[in-house]
C-alpha cells in the first residue's frame, strides 16, 4: 500500500520489450537506499517489484496487462518517473490510500496557472457504447491519484475533472513537466468500486494488479 506522497523523481535508464511484457530499469537513488528483492515501488502509480537493486538503481517487470493499462506500456529511456515506496507500519498516511492497481488513463486538457496554483483540467475516457467510464467513481472533493500522486478533485463531470496542484506538487513531482495531450495514469477511490460492487453494478469489472 501507498499514499500518494511522492518520494523522488527518478528516471527510465533501459527498456527491455519481451513477448507479452516489459523489462525496466530505473534510477532512483532514494528509493532504492534500503531497497531489497521482492519490495514494492511505485513507478508513476504502478506497484512494481523491486528484481535486482543496484548502484541507485533498479529492475522491475511490467506484464502485459499493466502495459495494457498504464502509460508504462510508452515507457522509453530518459523519462522521469514519480517514485515512492511502499507504506511502513505505523508510518503517517499523508495522501490516502493508494493500492497502486492502476485503473487506466487519462489526458491532461487543460492548464490555467494562477499565481499560486495551477489547475489541471484531465479528460477520461468513455466506455464503448458511451458509458462514462472511470469518471462514474470520482467525485469532487474525493480523492484520486494521478501518476502515483495523491491528489483531491475540484470539480468532475462525466467527461473528466480537475484539480488544483501546488507549488510543491509542481516541483516535487512529474506532473509540473506534463503538457497538454499527455497521458496519465489513474487509480481511483478503492472503496467507490466495492460499492458498485456490492450494489451489483459492477459486476464483472476487473482491475490492473500489481506485478507480483
Amino acid at each position: 500500500m501507498f499514499t500518494g506522497i511522492v518520494e523522488e523523481v527518478g528516471e527510465i535508464v533501459d527498456v527491455t520489450p519481451l513477448e507479452d511484457s516489459a523489462r525496466l530499469r530505473i534510477r532512483g537513488p532514494l528509493v532504492t537506499s534500503d531497497a531489497r528483492p521482492g519490495d514494492s515501488i511505485a513507478v508513476n502509480g504502478v506497484c512494481l517489484t523491486v528484481v535486482d537493486p543496484a548502484d541507485g538503481s533498479f529492475g522491475v517487470d511490467v506484464m502485459g496487462e499493466t502495459l495494457r493499462r498504464s502509460s508504462l506500456a510508452g515507457a522509453s529511456p530518459g523519462a522521469q518517473v514519480n517514485l515512492e515506496r511502499a507504506l511502513a507500519a505505523g508510518a503517517r498516511l499523508g495522501g490516502h490510500i493508494v493500492q497502486g492497481h492502476v485503473d487506466g488513463t487519462a489526458s491532461v486538457a487543460g492548464i490555467e496557472s494562477s499565481e499560486h496554483w495551477t489547475a489541471v483540467r484531465f479528460t477520461t475516457p468513455r466506455e464503448a457504447g458511451g458509458g462514462v467510464g472511470l469518471a462514474r467513481y470520482i467525485v469532487e472533493k474525493g480523492s484520486i491519484a494521478v501518476d502515483g500522486v495523491s491528489l483531491t478533485v475540484t470539480e468532475v463531470d462525466d467527461d473528466g475533472f480537475s484539480v488544483g496542484l501546488i507549488p510543491t506538487t509542481l516541483a516535487e513531482t512529474t506532473l509540473g513537466s506534463r503538457e497538454v495531450g499527455a497521458t496519465v495514469n489513474l487509480e481511483v477511490d478503492v472503496l467507490a468500486k466495492y460499492v458498485e460492487r456490492l450494489l451489483g453494478a459492477g459486476a464483472g469489472t476487473v482491475t490492473a494488479g500489481a506485478d507480483r
